[in-house]
């Protein structure tokens, strides 16, 4: 027996257990009916702006290298592969607690809810990193790195989660990119401070710490902001607690009827059947998911050693090139700035080009600046060379943050998400030893054709066996 009910959504068979199998549909045809307004759009600018001190911990990781090894915490390469006294053994550090939040924890936005876990998360990022600011040994600044790790880890993935779940399917793309470039003017931040403090000591701490403690302290300004993001409808629906879902969806209708000036338009009409049995991890083995989580986890375990093969190695790979040290922080803070364009220019195309071409179309750009990079020694070029590997890495950054998230279900939208996505941390916690053994033996030009070599696995993974999604409703791609 079926239905009939508003609903924008093809039948749906995952409610969480105590669910209004109705509910969900109807509050998902709400929103994707809903215009682009001032309203939704605060909406993602609220919560990327938690998103920017996220980035701005992981982006520093290159500016402050540098400085680390001045103070002689660190070094530059060590004699054995996996050497802990080394800049890779603190980029594994990172991207082993990103690991641990990204796919040991990434149920709990799914059980615990959006809001919540947003808040949670960025205490402990806010916490433990100033903590790691004040280490004073290589262990100890290796531990609380990894454990800072594990609070952005979460973040990340609520983040794309909340987002893709708030807005309507014809700004997905848009709205990922905003806050992709919300989160990345960070990149410039980092750097300009990196260059300017990295170098000197201020107040009898080394620059680098300075650097630290200034995301830690922003990230506590923003929670306060962060208070006014209203739990994901969606999520609210799927877990059966309707009042809260029908008060939320109907003050953002009301909110953007004010602003708009006009009605809205009505939701339409398909039959929904009732649901069977709930969706579990197990049923992620299942079609369509299978196939789903395998792309993604073999596109995520490439990814990551092109882009992070980058971004964290800029001063360093610069210094390989023949530029000192403050000079490399200089290039690199120019560098940096294309990273918050990259997603800015997306804006343009993200619900235009499906994003499986543009995360097929960047991963190559990266291949052929990044060998061009490897064989220029001018500094003009050199840094143009990276300005354009930096558009290239946002862009596919953008597309493949909004793609993942839209290919699971929303009873299991973070874990799913956490799942394929932590793949790409193990990937990046091991790229900081690939890339150091690869500088040490074969110099700059051997880090692009490691570099090259992922990314021909992305192409293949992601433009062969992807789906489009673009201007599809959530509920039709997740039967």
């Amino acid at each position: 027996m079926q239905t009939n009910i508003t609903a924008d959504s093809p039948p749906r068979a995952t409610p969480s257990p105590g669910a209004d199998i109705t509910l969900g549909p109807q509050i998902s045809a709400r929103i994707d009916r809903l215009p682009a307004t001032r309203h939704m759009w605060m909406l993602v600018l609220l919560i990327s702006l938690g998103g920017f001190f996220e980035v701005y911990d992981l982006i520093f990781t290159g500016y402050i290298a540098p400085g680390m090894v001045k103070s002689g915490l660190l070094y530059t390469t060590t004699k054995a592969f996996f050497g802990m006294t080394g800049i890779g053994a603190f980029i594994a550090a990172t991207f082993a607690g990103l690991f641990v939040g990204t796919f040991g924890l990434s149920w709990m936005p799914d059980r615990y809810g959006r809001r919540a876990v947003f808040t949670f998360s960025l205490l402990w990022y806010s916490v433990s990193s100033a903590i790691m600011a004040l280490q004073t040994t290589s262990d100890g600044l290796l531990l609380w790195r990894f454990i800072t790790g594990i609070g952005m880890g979460i973040e990340m993935i609520t983040i794309d989660t909340y987002v893709t779940e708030i807005v309507p399917q014809q700004m997905r793309g848009r709205s990922i990119a905003f806050n992709q470039m919300v989160m990345l003017v960070a990149a410039p931040v980092a750097a300009i401070l990196s260059w300017w403090l990295v170098p000197q000591t201020v107040f009898g701490l080394d620059g680098w710490r300075v650097v630290v403690l200034a995301g830690s302290v922003g990230a506590v300004v923003v929670w306060f902001i962060r208070r006014k993001v209203p739990e994901s409808p969606r999520w609210l629906a799927d877990h059966g607690r309707v009042a809260e879902s029908e008060r939320i969806i109907s003050k953002m209708e009301s909110t953007i009827i004010k602003q708009s000036g006009l009605p809205l338009a009505p939701p339409r009409t398909v039959s929904v059947q009732p649901a069977q049995q709930p969706i579990t991890l197990v049923g992620l083995w299942r079609t369509p998911y299978r196939s789903r989580l395998i792309m993604l986890t073999v596109f995520n375990l490439f990814q990551a050693i092109g882009y992070h093969g980058f971004v964290n190695w800029v001063p360093t790979l610069l210094i390989a090139q023949g530029i000192t040290l403050t000079k490399s922080l200089l290039y690199s803070f120019i560098i940096a700035f294309a990273m918050p364009a990259g997603p800015l220019l997306g804006m343009l195309y993200a619900d235009r080009i499906q994003r499986k071409y543009l995360i097929v179309g960047s991963a190559l750009a990266i291949s052929i600046f990044g060998i061009a990079f490897g064989q220029i020694r001018s500094t003009v070029p050199l840094v143009l060379c990276g300005i354009l590997i930096s558009l290239a890495a946002q862009t596919m950054a953008v597309s493949f943050h909004a793609y993942q998230s839209e290919l699971f279900p929303t009873a299991l939208r973070g874990r799913a998400s956490g799942i394929v996505y932590s793949a790409s941390r193990i990937s990046a916690m091991f790229s900081g030893f690939i890339i150091a053994a690869l500088l040490k033996g074969f110099g700059v030009s051997g880090v692009f054709v490691g570099v090259t070599a992922a990314m021909i696995v992305v192409v293949i993974s992601i433009g062969v066996f992807g789906p489009k999604t673009n201007g599809v409703s959530l509920e039709h791609l997740n039967p």
